[in-house]
């Protein structure tokens, strides 16, 4: 048995839940601004200017996402204007090296990836 299969029979929800989890940490937002606040704290502002073409309404919801999920603390400083600061949790540090192995698997088969969809596409 697969350990996917194995989560599945043990949540008995035919694997909703770890897709749903898959899913949002999957999305390139995610991977992004979860790597980007490996670096430390920082304020929306700086995640929106450190963060690639993400969009602010993009940036808040994949926040809001990722507090929800306990992956980002969010800390609101009670101040004019109002200063909000994003960090990540132990959980979501966690996920540093997971990604980083994923990136580098990407990294590393780019070429065999690009021949293969040359190829497809020849066809």
């Amino acid at each position: 048995m697969s350990e996917y299969e194995h989560v599945c029979m043990i949540r008995g929800d035919g694997g909703r839940t770890l897709r749903a989890i898959l899913d949002q940490i999957c999305n390139k937002w995610t991977l992004l601004i979860v790597a980007t606040l490996d670096q430390g704290t920082l304020r929306f502002t700086d995640l929106v200017q450190q963060v690639p073409g993400i969009s602010q309404r993009m940036l808040t919801l994949t926040l809001r996402n990722l507090e929800r999920d306990g992956l980002v603390d969010r800390t609101v400083y009670a101040q004019v204007p109002p200063r909000v600061e994003y960090a990540l949790t132990p959980v979501g540090k966690s996920l540093i090296t997971p990604a980083l192995a994923l990136a580098g698997w990407a990294i590393e088969h780019v070429p065999h990836i690009e021949a293969s969809r040359e190829a497809y596409q020849s066809r």
